[in-house]
């Protein structure tokens, strides 16, 4: 199944303005944008690619707000959408997520295939006590 070319670029805009809104700090307009083009997706958003990147846009606004139990449920449906399991990004969200819980089992796991997907470039963005964690995990 395709969106329609209308529904797709009305869902792209709001995304790509969401950008615009995320790298100027503006994190709830950014939020709010990324929600709007959610609720463009036909029934059973989490069938379509378009959620997977939708859904990790979300997380990323929610986790940049700190705001930990929306972003990992923002990243959990990302990773049950097309092409969300096994993608480095997600992983190493969710990874972080479980980490912020105290879900250490649950976090090495992630970061675990974090790594293995994306290596460790992946990391160097981030806080780095969550590759000083993975580091007690694997040999890197």
């Amino acid at each position: 199944m395709q969106l329609s070319d209308s529904t797709y670029s009305a869902i792209k805009a709001l995304c790509t303005q969401g950008d615009a809104f995320m790298r100027t700090g503006n994190l709830n307009a950014a939020k709010q944008n990324y929600l709007a083009a959610l609720r463009l997706l036909p029934d059973n958003p989490q069938e379509w690619e378009a959620a997977t990147w939708i859904y990790v846009a979300i997380g990323d606004a929610h986790y940049r707000m700190k705001n930990y139990d929306k972003a990992f449920k923002s990243f959990y449906n990302a990773v049950r959408c097309p092409n969300g399991l096994g993608n480095p990004y997600i992983h190493l969200r969710l990874g972080q997520l479980y980490y912020e819980q105290r879900n250490h089992t649950k976090a090495a796991d992630e970061l675990t295939r974090a790594y293995m997907g994306g290596g460790i470039a992946i990391f160097m963005e981030d806080d780095p006590k969550y590759l000083a964690f993975l580091e007690t995990i694997l040999k890197i």
